[in-house]
């Protein structure tokens, strides 16, 4: 029997799994699909954020500060690319610069070194890209070296419970924890537990040819962070992303007007891009009327739910893992990290 099985293989999902193993837990994590990071982990923008935007307080704010005291470990330990550039958001009239000096006071409140120049232009200098899929891959990497396994084309479809704790298609196990992003309230069902409801937002990128030396931020608003541009680790600029509530968790279209709509907000932070060489979608796991549900689900305590990890799961993936370790009462003792090659995806944009 296992101690652990996680569901799921995105980021949230590989990091988990290396958390529990390096934590001496048995542990199996079960990927649906034939290859890692085939959902939102695959599809987003690779941007690590900081949180110096993120409300004060709460889980998810907590979680991506903590992500950013472990990761840079993880990045050179692993050899994950990154680019280590900073990000620039600057405001175009009155009503910007006062949501920009905000966005300053709650930086400082998060512990997030900015800078507020007398323009109203705020500088992040601790925002960086990466290559989402490599660093996925990376951790399962680095899980498996640590004695966890590694199952691909393993969706589940059934969970049940036995004496021990929870046969999770046909896995023993003591635990399972849920990672499965968009299908997470389809996993917490099999277990009896319909606490919370998942949706699909689109999220709409186009890539161009071209160089940038930092990531240019929006101001956001209540409902997004709107749309940046920013630089690839391949060499190529991206913009993006549109947020479409849908109900489909399987289309990964990109809308004929997606362009224009995107040009119409690029252009003031960086006009003459040309014409996009390739466009994808991501859909990312919002919760319905929730954010950061991550906890023993109320009708079957052998399960872990960590879902509604809408947009920043890559960033946050370190600390929502040691988190769930943590849920689980496992061991702060961790074997070292191993140290692997330079982790490659080819083209990250066009998995």
């Amino acid at each position: 029997m296992h101690d652990a099985a996680v569901i799921g293989g995105g980021v949230v999902g590989c990091a988990v799994a290396l958390a529990l193993a390096r934590r001496g837990a048995d542990t199996v994590l079960l990927e649906a699909e034939d290859e890692l990071a085939r959902g939102a982990s695959g599809t987003n923008s690779g941007i690590l954020h900081t949180g110096f935007d993120s409300s004060p307080g709460e889980l998810e704010t907590r979680l991506i500060l903590r992500s950013a005291e472990l990761r840079d470990p993880v990045l050179d330990a692993l050899g994950v690319p990154v680019i280590r550039c900073g990000a620039t958001l600057r405001p175009r009239d009155e009503a910007e610069h006062a949501k920009v000096a905000a966005l300053a006071r709650t930086a400082a409140a998060n512990g997030v070194a900015v800078e507020l120049d007398p323009d109203g232009t705020l500088d992040v200098p601790g925002e960086a890209v990466t290559d989402p899929v490599a660093y996925t891959r990376a951790l399962a990497a680095a899980a498996e070296t640590c004695g966890a396994e590694v199952h691909r084309a393993a969706p589940v479809t059934a969970i049940h419970r036995t004496a021990g704790g929870l046969a999770v298609e046909g896995v023993e196990c003591r635990v399972a924890v849920n990672c499965a992003g968009l299908f997470a309230d389809d996993i917490a069902r099999l277990a009896g537990d319909d606490s919370f409801e998942i949706y699909p937002r689109k999220g709409e990128f186009f890539v161009f040819e071209g160089s940038l030396d930092r990531i240019l931020l929006p101001v956001p608003d209540e409902r997004t962070k709107g749309v940046l541009v920013f630089p690839t680790v391949d060499g190529h600029v991206v913009a993006g992303p549109t947020a479409i509530d849908q109900t489909d968790k399987r289309d990964r279209s990109v809308r004929p007007a997606a362009l224009a709509e995107i040009r119409a907000k690029v252009d003031a932070m960086l006009p003459g891009l040309g014409e996009p060489v390739h466009a994808y979608a991501g859909l990312r796991p919002a919760g319905r009327g929730i954010n950061y549900r991550i906890g023993r689900s109320p009708a079957c305590p052998e399960l872990v739910n960590v879902a509604a990890i809408r947009s920043t799961g890559l960033t946050a993936s370190l600390g929502i893992a040691e988190h769930v370790a943590q849920i689980l009462g496992l061991s702060t003792h961790e074997v070292p990290l191993p140290t692997l090659s330079r982790a490659t995806s080819g083209p990250w944009w066009a998995s």
